[in-house]
């Protein structure tokens, strides 16, 4: 389940930042995930059919280290029910937490390392070099969000472990 819905996130993650900057993916990601040969700009029918296939692979994995990591954390809880409900709600602060940090690296892409400039490899034909870098912020940005948002995640599961509440799990 939670390589699926990591999967799901970079499927959202992708179409957000495709809309920002397309020649991230027609001039990178693409070729990256070998969905084109080396080359020409990629120009798909309907790039973002190929904009999710990216985002799914991109991000399955971590779905999954993530899942595992927060699964085997929420074995401290008394019952499956108990870990079932706080190891989900635990999943949802480590997607936020992604994605605010990737929104952060958006950001910080558009307004300082545009100006600056990056030691990244980049496509000689860039049109949109600020947007391109502002996206390449926000993916690098959303891998550290999605390490910072597992340890918010661990830490809310093992405090509810700490608190005596009722639940009501339905």
């Amino acid at each position: 389940m939670a390589s699926l819905v990591g999967g799901l996130y970079g499927v959202v993650h992708d179409q957000l930042t495709y809309t920002i900057s397309p020649e991230y993916y027609t001039k990178f990601k693409f070729y990256q995930f070998g969905l084109m040969d080396m080359g020409n700009e990629a120009i798909f029918p309907n790039p973002r059919f190929e904009v999710s296939a990216v985002g799914f692979m991109a991000t399955w994995w971590m779905g999954l280290s993530i899942g595992l990591i927060l699964g085997l954390v929420g074995l401290i809880h008394k019952d499956s029910k108990r870990m079932f409900y706080v190891t989900m709600k635990s999943m949802m602060i480590t997607i936020i937490t992604a994605f605010a940090i990737g929104l952060i690296g958006l950001v910080y892409g558009k307004i300082y390392l545009a100006e600056v400039g990056v030691n990244w490899w980049l496509p000689d034909n860039l049109v949109d070099k600020n947007n391109f870098i502002a996206v390449g912020s926000m993916h690098n940005f959303s891998y550290l969000g999605g390490l910072v948002g597992l340890i918010a995640g661990a830490v809310y599961s093992i405090n509810r472990k700490n608190k005596k509440q009722n639940i009501n799990y339905t």
